[in-house]
């Protein structure tokens, strides 16, 4: 497996990062997976913009991604819930069609990272990210396990400007290039 390396030369560049917990039965109180990435997030130095509550609705979710998006203040947008197969679950629907560049590698990558602690459990997440304008838009599953994985096996380290070989954060500064 890979090992993360930083640039040490390089300082911390924080981002803002607004949470979206995708539920029909939690709150801002009860939504132990949006509220353990704000910590995880915080922990690392960033700031987050905001944590809200959305319903399993496609034009809920759009919405609350929308309005995140349309502030030029947030950089990340992380959504965890409603990955999963019940009728319900509708996160992927709901954001896919925004992405102006899907993260295809992303989906791989937490999967395997996932697949270490949940081992075939893994399968039943339909996690996801992309690009919509100059925002990273990353679809996390529910959970507080698979909320650490993707923030500890990979978030930490691509929204760190000291990860080498290559990060987001460097990128940012060209992502509305024409």
């Amino acid at each position: 497996m890979f090992k993360s390396a930083r640039f040490e030369d390089r300082n911390f560049v924080p981002l803002t990062i607004a949470v979206i917990a995708v539920s029909d039965t939690r709150t801002l109180e009860t939504d132990t997976g949006g509220a353990l990435l704000k910590s995880l997030l915080e922990a690392d130095g960033h700031k987050c913009a905001e944590r809200v509550v959305v319903r399993d609705d496609i034009q809920l979710i759009r919405a609350a991604v929308q309005n995140f998006v349309a502030d030029p203040k947030v950089d990340v947008i992380l959504t965890t819930g409603g990955t999963g197969f019940s009728g319900r679950d509708v996160t992927p629907e709901a954001i896919e069609p925004l992405f102006d560049k899907r993260m295809e590698g992303f989906s791989v990558l937490f999967h395997q990272y996932s697949g270490t602690t949940v081992g075939t459990s893994s399968i039943q997440s339909r996690a996801t990210a992309g690009l919509i304008g100059t925002t990273f838009v990353f679809t996390l599953p529910g959970s507080r396990g698979a909320c650490r994985d993707a923030w500890e096996g990979i978030l930490t380290h691509q929204l760190d400007y000291r990860h080498k070989p290559c990060n987001f954060v460097e990128l940012m500064p060209r992502l509305d290039e024409r």
